[in-house]
């Protein structure tokens, strides 16, 4: 339910599991994030991640949801590994993006979704904390109070709000989102490991 494909300089990580709205299980949770270790253990330059189908993820899968994912620290080690990746991450959002799915994509540098998208994060309303890193995270990108709206006022955005808030980076047609991340990821793969992980580094507010 995980694919990945590789090519130089880029993997591109496919949750494949259409008729459950890309839904995570704890399993293919912890093979996102051996892939992001990896990824990182091998220096990789681009990382995108996307769905097959019209949604992106619908977040956990709700039976396991009830028996303890939602609150697994499976969730939170996926996001720290995408989020320490040196290369360009990049959540190529192919549909709607809801609920626990969201820590990845905000983690990722950049965020592409297709007009289509829907995003909401209705935590409050089931009776969970978000994941620890995502309201730093979300408020980093569109403010506290957006973030509020998001995960306390139940909020549900269009792609074109989100874009205006700040949450992602691109509204692309989904026919033109593979020439995009090819044309985004261009610099990064070409650049050398120790400049790209610089740029990188300097832009998060570290040393390089």
């Amino acid at each position: 339910m995980i694919e990945i494909e590789r090519a130089e300089g880029r993997w591109t990580v496919i949750i494949n599991r259409p008729d459950k709205a890309n839904s995570l299980t704890r399993d293919m949770l912890s093979g996102l994030a051996d892939l992001a270790e990896e990824a990182a253990r091998e220096n990789v330059a681009a990382f995108v991640l996307t769905g097959r189908g019209k949604v992106f993820s619908a977040g956990a899968d709700l039976d396991e949801a009830r028996a303890g994912l939602a609150t697994d620290p499976v969730w939170e080690r996926l996001s720290g590994a995408i989020a320490a990746l040196p290369g360009l991450s990049i959540a190529a959002l192919n549909g709607t993006l809801a609920g626990g799915a969201f820590g990845m994509a905000l983690a990722c540098d950049l965020r592409l979704a297709v007009p289509g998208a829907r995003f909401f994060y209705p935590v409050m309303k089931l009776g969970f904390l978000p994941q620890p890193s995502d309201p730093g995270r979300l408020a980093a990108l569109v403010g506290p109070a957006r973030a509020k709206l998001l995960l306390m006022g139940g909020a549900k955005i269009t792609a074109d709000e989100a874009y205006a808030f700040g949450l992602v980076d691109l509204v692309v047609p989904g026919e033109e989102m593979e020439t995009t991340i090819d044309a985004l990821v261009a610099d990064a793969i070409a650049a050398p490991p120790q400049i790209r992980a610089g740029i990188k580094a300097l832009c998060n507010g570290r040393p390089a």
